[in-house]
């Protein structure tokens, strides 16, 4: 069951804090969303920010205060969370086979703007016949794989097929087409990612030609995340682009050469930790293998560029350097992945300066299925 709402309140100062917690720094996350607003209208794209990396209604509704069009998501148990928090637009961008989560996902149609991707024809029956009971259309996507080697038909003529079954039926509505490329977000150079960009727009617009062929009008073209976006955004194919890390910029993302045309972010989410014991090489922090993911690797700690985290446990992390934090004090991690760091919590702290300004729930925490 969740965790029983941490016990400081708005105003009280971060020294109050339980660790660990995961808190973020509402002056660098806000900043975050309007660099993403604003180029996004710059370069005349929608933004359908990416829900998966915080789970959390409130930030999807901020987001979409500044412009997005609506959040992605990658479960039916995340869009369930998301529009019983008052998020009205959301795509799961992924496929989903199970004839129950579909109607889960068809139930909420008198809610939201529901929209799903298919890739088969099977995927597209069951669909359909989830639609049936729908209150309002479902936005049906062709995915298109795009150099990912994940989901997503792998030809044209598939992807032509399947559009030509959505727009004959009454009760989907032709999304458009979904073309993300996962593998290219942390490839390290501007020019790779570039490269990798380049395919995943020239396999988008060649279905998008043989669409328009057919007399079908394709009216998004979407995909691109944090560490791709500027070349979707700029390639005249895509119109709208995905990101979702870029609201808290994690150490993996920070890692890659940026490119000097894209716009900059700031690192908004820490884990906030608290040394618990001392030796003379090393401290003992309360964030270890439970508190954040080390699937992109160790985090980095915040300010401290001479200190080293090392050696997990599952409630230990060990921090190594030459002038070592003292016993009780605090250091905020920078997680290697936030993603998963996210879905390890029930609730974000938000802070201000050196004060607790707001208390988010984490609405899709565990939300899997």
């Amino acid at each position: 069951m969740p965790q029983s709402r941490p016990s400081v309140s708005p105003g009280d100062p971060i020294s109050a804090i339980e660790t660990a917690a995961l808190i973020v720094d509402l002056d660098a996350f806000e900043a975050n969303l309007k660099t993403m607003a604003d180029y996004a209208k710059a370069q005349g794209v929608r933004v359908r920010a990416h829900a998966k990396t915080h789970k959390c209604a409130e930030i999807a509704k901020r987001q979409m205060a500044l412009g997005a069009v609506g959040m992605c998501c990658q479960k039916v148990s995340e869009a369930v969370a998301l529009v019983a928090g008052g998020v009205t637009d959301v795509l799961v961008s992924n496929e989903v086979l199970h004839p129950a989560k579909l109607a889960r996902l068809a139930a909420l149609t008198p809610k939201a703007r529901i929209g799903l991707c298919v890739d088969s024809d099977l995927g597209l029956d069951r669909l359909l016949e989830a639609a049936a009971g729908s209150a309002a259309p479902i936005d049906a996507y062709v995915e298109l794989e795009v150099g990912g080697n994940r989901c997503g038909v792998t030809s044209t003529a598939d992807g032509v097929a399947l559009a030509k079954r959505i727009a004959a039926s009454n009760t989907l509505r032709f999304g458009g087409i979904h073309a993300y490329q996962g593998g290219a977000q942390h490839l390290r150079t501007p020019a790779e990612r570039k490269a990798a960009i380049d395919v995943a727009i020239s396999r988008s617009a060649e279905l998008s030609a043989a669409l328009t062929r057919e007399g079908i009008e394709v009216p998004v073209v979407t995909g691109g995340g944090t560490g791709s976006f500027i070349n979707e955004a700029g390639s005249g194919v895509y119109n709208e682009i995905q990101p979702g890390s870029y609201v808290f910029m994690d150490r993996d993302y920070a890692d890659n050469t940026a490119d000097l045309s894209a716009p900059r972010f700031r690192h908004s989410l820490f884990v906030l930790t608290s040394v618990m014991s001392r030796r003379a090489d090393f401290a003992v922090i309360d964030a270890g293998l439970k508190a954040h993911s080390i699937d992109s690797g160790f985090p980095a700690i915040a300010g401290r560029p001479d200190l080293a985290f090392d050696n997990p446990s599952d409630e230990h992390g060990i921090i190594r350097g030459s002038d070592l934090p003292q016993l009780g004090e605090t250091l905020r991690l920078i997680p290697g992945h936030c993603d998963p760091t996210v879905n390890l919590y029930d609730w974000l702290i938000a802070i201000r300066g050196d004060r607790v300004a707001e208390i988010w729930a984490v609405d899709a925490r565990g939300a899997l299925t």
